[in-house]
């Protein structure tokens, strides 16, 4: 049985980079490190002061420490994982890029006021689940040890939770429309015949 830090050292690189960054900023947070308000998605301050970090920064936060935010960081170790040694194996451009276009298109989509929120991280995890899913359709998951669900119906799982507990589902549905578009333009577009043009660029490789 693997030790922690052997756990850790064996993680693929992307997901484990994107959960400890995740960690490190609700951990900072939590020892008021920094206020919020700085590295929250906010345009005015980015087009009028040029606080360009806000665009990176606002996805590094999945919430203050409590369940929600284990949970999410848990979906990252196990679904991001899972993607990045399964379907992403020695791909790990494509897979770094998959985020890149995933955070791109959740930005453009928070130019809509009625779509923008402070903070996107729990939207990008969702559309890890969410790809997830669509790569894994078959796998059996044990929910709970109460009944047993296909992968495929993961994400859908998820948003009925959060529509029972009174969560907000602006950030899984934001998610799912950008899985959504990825999985498209790389997987079923190509297969029926389109033009693949979403080919992860060269400034990718060399991260």
């Amino acid at each position: 049985m693997s030790t922690p830090g052997q756990y850790y050292q064996d993680l693929p690189p992307v997901a484990k980079a994107y959960g400890v960054l995740c960690l490190m900023t609700s951990g900072a947070y939590h020892l008021d490190l920094y206020n919020l308000g700085n590295i929250a998605l906010f345009y005015g301050p980015v087009i009028k002061r040029f606080q360009v970090w806000r665009l990176v920064t606002n996805f590094f936060f999945l919430g203050p420490f409590s369940l929600t935010f284990a949970f999410r960081l848990l979906l990252i170790a196990r679904h991001g994982v899972q993607l990045e040694r399964g379907p992403f194996d020695k791909r790990t451009a494509d897979y770094l890029w998959m985020y890149i276009f995933g955070a791109f298109s959740l930005l453009v989509m928070a130019l809509i006021p009625f779509l923008s929120t402070p903070f996107m991280g729990a939207s990008l995890v969702f559309m890890i689940v969410y790809v997830w899913g669509r790569e894994f359709p078959n796998e059996r998951l044990n929910i709970h040890g109460l009944f047993q669900l296909k992968g495929f119906y993961l994400p859908w799982y998820m948003l009925g939770v959060d529509l029972i507990l009174g969560n907000p589902l602006m950030p899984d549905l934001l998610g799912m429309a950008a899985g959504h578009l990825y999985y498209f333009l790389t997987v079923l577009y190509p297969l029926s015949g389109g033009r693949f043009d979403l080919k992860t660029p060269h400034w990718v490789y060399p991260l």
